[in-house]
């Protein structure tokens, strides 16, 4: 055998044997994955996978989603043998308490990991708003002789991942987008936890994804490196998607467990890991063994790596020098700094326009992206009724890949992932739109945006009962709640105009978590555009009869014009009432002891209005406040019949106010 195929199979062995190790110290874990996708994963990281492991961030690099993220050692393994900043002691670590190697990868945490998976599917369609962000950016940014962005987004995906609706979702709109630089490697295996595929998933895999627009292949042999690296090649002179489906055994080697649904989320066991590293040919007596030789095969990624950086850093200083306005466009779309004037002059309302607060985000969304070329975005088909098209941008499509409007089609799940792969790949901040009803339809992806830190922008309309005729299943009632309920989420729910603006000013300037924006179908009055500053705050006060209130009246969204007509109702009775603007939970959670008892002094009666679940409420009105809200769901009506059904009307709030003073 020659000397350089046996080097492969060693090395392929020792990405097994470590897998093995981790898995078997942790008593826990996948290593079905690992064993049966070694050899593509070594091919691809060995021969084509161009990064950089002393510069994870390298712009330029090639991108890899472990999509189907609880096979997490096999990628753990690769950062070890190719460089990173792993060492053996974290894979060692493996799933315990403060380690670099958890459970499923994990953004931010491990080096070199590009994006948290292990919902299955989510790697899948992230990838896909990676592959976009590199489409737009170099037709963007790139200059004759001058490919500043170019590289491929590849990605080792299973069983499981195909058959989540998401990735149906995502290969329909990667095919039609025919993003060519896509590149999955299909870890075919046939088994999933309750047995062989077959008993759910019995589809032509490759058919489906011929439909969708996908260039695809098959290797019948998934320990054949020569064809898996000849597939690769076939994919990269595609100009469609690629899926190449890897026909592996789950837990390869291991006697009693390969092609078995026992090899995939459990250890082997102590004897079992012997015999299967014996079958290997590896050492059984040694555990975390790597060969001199093995690992310095891998290591050479290092040194190609300096040398691919350095390539791209001398083609990034020539750029510089011809291109220095768009250098420093691109710069600053890296570091998610806004130009100077992003968020200054921008439109006020006077006060008592009428506007929908979707309308209002409208012309606000385009005053920014006019000032903030990198910031892109779109919506589930609902553009329109969203408002959340950019004037004069152009349709981002194969045709047009610089433009700024993204066409997601009725895919609100894809959505919330392609966004989270825009913001990840680097460069661009992204919003997505569509109905706060739908919220529930990407809401896996907005929970992974929050747990990576991605500051997604969620343009959210039609927020209350306020939508009307369309009826109880396109009302939210309980999504309010649901959103507010997810840690490191701002929610933001603007009252008027003035207050939407001051939302987009604090969306626009967040730079490590997701805000989600929920504004109205139906007009509502603007606000004195002075006080509605006090977003920032979270809550503030937008009137008062007196310092000193006995009854504190807060409201959010639509409710709050409802609100001040009831305080000024009541303090016509002689009451002392003060009113207080609720826009964000989030944020007033944030403000300190002092600002929190002077907005909700201790001991106030307090009355909280909106028009969602009262959860949550309760720890701003006390034990013996109130709420006004929806516990139950709506009804087919116009907007005002509504309101008015449900008890939102002045009337009811001022006796409720009464009772709750004992009156």
């Amino acid at each position: 055998m020659p000397t350089q195929q046996l080097l492969s199979e060693k090395a392929i062995n020792a990405i097994r044997a470590l897998a093995i190790d981790g898995v078997e110290k942790a008593k826990s874990g996948h290593p079905g994955l690992p064993l049966g996708a070694a050899p593509m994963a070594y091919t691809l990281w060995t021969q084509f996978l161009r990064h950089n492991p002393q510069n994870p961030q390298w712009l330029n690099r090639d991108r890899f989603v472990l999509s189907a993220g609880h096979g997490s050692m096999l990628l753990y393994a690769l950062l070890y043998l190719t460089g990173y900043d792993l060492t053996l002691d974290d894979l060692k670590g493996f799933r315990q308490w403060g380690s670099k190697t958890p459970g499923h990868p994990e953004y931010g945490l491990t080096p070199g990991v590009e994006t948290t998976t292990g919902p299955l599917g989510q790697g899948f369609a992230t990838g896909v708003g990676m592959a976009m962000a590199e489409r737009w950016l170099a037709a963007h940014f790139n200059r004759p002789n001058l490919p500043l962005i170019d590289h491929y987004t590849y990605a080792i995906v299973s069983d499981g991942d195909l058959m989540e609706g998401i990735s149906s979702e995502a290969a329909s709109l990667a095919g039609t987008l025919k993003l060519s630089k896509l590149i999955y490697l299909y870890d075919d295996n046939h088994v999933s936890i309750e047995g062989h595929t077959d008993i759910a998933f019995q589809e032509n895999v490759l058919a489906r994804f011929d439909a969708y627009g996908w260039h695809t292949q098959r290797v019948e042999d998934g320990n054949n490196v020569e064809a898996i690296a000849a597939a690769i090649e076939r994919a990269q002179r595609d100009e469609r998607p690629s899926l190449i489906a890897v026909r592996t055994l789950i837990g390869y080697g291991s006697p009693n467990r390969q092609d078995t649904p026992k090899a995939h989320g459990e250890p082997l066991g102590t004897e079992e890991a012997r015999l299967t590293k014996e079958f290997l040919g590896w050492p059984t007596d040694k555990t975390f063994f790597v060969p001199d030789d093995v690992l310095a095969h891998f290591r050479q990624a290092v040194s190609d790596g300096n040398e691919w950086e350095a390539d791209w850093n001398r083609l990034w200083a020539q750029y510089q020098t011809q291109f220095p306005d768009v250098a420093q466009e691109l710069r600053l779309g890296l570091q998610r700094v806004l130009p100077d004037d992003a968020l200054d002059n921008l439109t006020q309302w006077d006060q008592g326009k009428e506007l929908a607060t979707r309308a209002a985000s409208g012309i606000i969304l385009n005053e920014m992206a006019a000032r903030c070329p990198t910031l892109i975005g779109g919506s589930a088909d609902l553009a329109p009724s969203n408002n959340t098209n950019i004037a004069g941008g152009g349709d981002f499509s194969q045709d047009n890949p610089s433009g700024r409007n993204l066409h997601f089609g009725v895919r609100e799940h894809t959505m919330g992932a392609c966004l989270n792969g825009l913001l990840l790949h680097g460069g661009l901040r992204a919003f997505g739109g569509t109905f706060l009803i739908f919220s529930d339809y990407m809401r896996p992806a907005i929970r992974l945006a929050s747990l990576m830190h991605q500051p997604a922008i969620y343009i959210f309309t039609h927020d209350s009962i306020g939508l009307g005729e369309d009826g109880p299943t396109h009302q939210p009632i309980e999504q309010l709640a649901a959103l507010r309920a997810i840690p490191g989420l701002y929610v933001v729910r603007p009252a008027d105009p003035n207050e939407t603006r001051e939302a987009w000013r604090f969306a626009l300037g967040s730079h490590n978590h997701p805000v989600a924006l929920l504004l109205t179908r139906q007009k509502v009055t603007a606000l004195t555009s002075a006080k509605t500053s006090g977003l920032a705050q979270g809550a503030y006060i937008v009137w008062e009869s007196a310092a000193n209130p006995d009854l504190v009246l807060m409201a959010s969204g639509s409710e709050v014009g409802l609100m001040l007509d009831a305080s000024r109702h009541l303090a016509a009775e002689g009451l002392t009432v003060r009113a207080v603007s609720f826009p964000c939970w989030e944020l007033f959670d944030q403000q300190d002891e002092a600002y929190r008892n002077q907005i909700l002094p201790p001991g106030s009666k307090r009355l909280a209005i909106e028009a969602g679940r009262s959860q949550g409420w309760h720890k701003y009105v006390g034990s013996d406040g109130a709420i006004l809200a929806i516990d139950h769901f709506g009804a087919s009506a116009p907007a005002d019949i509504l309101f008015r059904e449900f008890g939102f009307t002045t009337e009811h709030v001022v006796a409720m106010a009464h009772q709750l003073m004992g009156k």
